[in-house]
């Protein structure tokens, strides 16, 4: 075997293993609450989420994050972008996602539907479109669908369930080249500034991972966060900064493998009327 392919078949092994152990998912608000806000999901991130939680929003927005070098290796390179627009009948959003080089290379195009059935309970679909390219193997082509649901028990606590690649689709031949993956999730405003987040997410052969994580209101325009999950074990931390319509968020977190990392995205309401909590609450419950 020439030296030249052996060296592609390490890199293409490298690949695989990172791509498994350090692709997460967007925005830096998820990661800095160590994904532990499946009832919490009320940006427009939640797209690749939970995305039943797009449904509490009555506004536009769109949302950007993009991550260069994650961990100091710019082969995990990763970049989505989300935009949801409201009507009568329900939300519609759409999202693309890139991640990975030249060697390896998988992109995505989400188009999602959500609604609000009562002001209490939310639905979501997703349907992705995904490609997956590995240089000398070709690529190929697969769509598979998201589902999530948010009911809220009260004003002040909500839960939530989601599933992930619903019908197992796969690449190829070989099966569960993508993951089928199921979560849930609760979260409880303590008051207008504490919120508290749990869930557990459960990969087909593989242990659950459980997840905590608390959002704390410092001050009117910064946001403090911080979780932690199991599988793999990991801690984060970040904040929020939020001014007229646009919110900087931060995400530094660590991987029991990789190291430590910083996550950043940017998010632009497109009606700033007051912080996004109390936006919610004054859409659902009209305060």
């Amino acid at each position: 075997m020439k030296k030249k392919n052996i060296i592609l078949i390490l890199i293409f092994i490298l690949i695989l293993y990172f791509q498994s152990a350090a692709q997460v998912s967007p925005g830096a608000k998820q990661i800095a609450l160590s994904h532990s806000d499946a009832a919490q999901s009320n940006d427009v991130f939640a797209l690749f989420g939970n995305s039943a939680g797009l449904a509490q929003m009555n506004w536009r927005e769109v949302g950007i994050y993009y991550s260069p070098s994650p961990f100091g290796v710019k082969e995990l390179a990763n970049a989505y972008a989300a935009y949801i627009e409201p009507f009568s009948f329900g939300n519609i959003s759409v999202g693309y996602m890139q991640y990975g080089f030249e060697l390896y290379k998988e992109n995505k195009v989400a188009l999602s539907f959500s609604r609000n059935i009562d002001n209490n309970f939310f639905i979501g679909v997703t349907a992705l479109y995904q490609n997956l390219s590995i240089e000398r193997y070709g690529n190929d082509n697969a769509v598979t669908i998201n589902l999530g649901g948010l009911y809220y028990l009260s004003e002040d606590t909500r839960i939530a369930m989601y599933a992930q690649n619903l019908f197992r689709a796969t690449y190829g031949k070989e099966s569960d080249q993508i993951p089928f993956i199921m979560g849930f999730g609760a979260s409880h405003d303590f008051n207008s500034l504490i919120t508290f987040n749990a869930s557990v997410e459960k990969e087909i052969d593989f242990d659950p991972s459980f997840r905590f994580g608390v959002e704390y209101s410092l001050i009117e325009y910064v946001t403090l966060r911080t979780g932690f999950m199991s599988e793999p074990s990991s801690y984060s931390v970040g904040l929020g900064i939020h001014y007229s319509f646009v919110t900087l968020d931060y995400a530094f977190f660590s991987h029991p493998d990789l190291g430590l990392t910083h996550q950043a995205g940017i998010i632009i309401d497109f009606n700033p009327s007051s912080p996004r909590k109390e936006k919610i609450k004054n859409y659902l419950f009209n305060k």
